[in-house]
């Protein structure tokens, strides 16, 4: 998606070889239209999914998730993160490792929101090893839905995860895959190497 992968070298910081920080427009201040236009992206992606309903996790995936439900007309959950007084029965749980924060959690989603009958599209914010995506997937399985793809809105195509859930058999769709973030530049995946 080329308005995301200019927004990622005009607005992105390459912090190291293997983090991006893009909190100016997506994980911490939020462009709502980009936001737009990336869930018109994912719902054109996944038109032929008969999507009943998204899952992702806090925080930085409910953006670009609440869009693409917006264009799909399904609703969205998001797994929580933190303990809630009001989320305490009934819960469909799974551990998740962060790599960039480098902190493992627990995630959680009721089961009152999910069934057998839904046909679900995970969406997250940044694929690096596959860790949240994998704890998404586990809790679909654990409600007996079915994931029919995973829309990602950054891919570090130089990390494991995509290929890894691609092997698992799942349809991964990223909308900018970064092949280096070496010496400082983002180079994506449709670039060529100069020099």
């Amino acid at each position: 998606m080329r308005l995301l992968e200019e927004k990622i070298k005009t607005d992105g910081r390459v912090i190291s070889e293997n983090v991006l920080k893009v909190d100016s427009f997506l994980n911490h201040q939020v462009d709502p239209s980009l936001m737009n236009e990336i869930g018109k992206e994912f719902a054109e992606i996944f038109s032929n999914e008969e999507i009943t309903k998204i899952v992702t996790i806090e925080s930085s995936g409910i953006a670009p998730a609440v869009m693409a439900g917006l264009h799909m007309n399904v609703p969205v959950i998001f797994a929580r993160k933190r303990k809630s007084l009001t989320l305490y029965e009934g819960l469909l749980s799974a551990s998740v490792h962060s790599f960039t924060k480098n902190e493992t959690n627990d995630i959680s989603i009721s089961k009152k929101y999910l069934n057998e009958n839904d046909k679900i599209l995970i969406i997250d914010d940044f694929l690096a090893n596959g860790q949240a995506a994998l704890g998404l997937v586990d809790l679909v399985e654990q409600a007996n839905a079915k994931v029919v793809g995973i829309g990602i809105v950054i891919e570090k195509s130089f990390q494991p995860g995509a290929q890894k859930l691609i092997e698992l058999g799942f349809r991964v769709e990223s909308l900018a895959r970064i092949e280096s973030l070496s010496n400082g530049e983002v180079l994506f995946i449709n670039e060529k190497v100069k020099g």
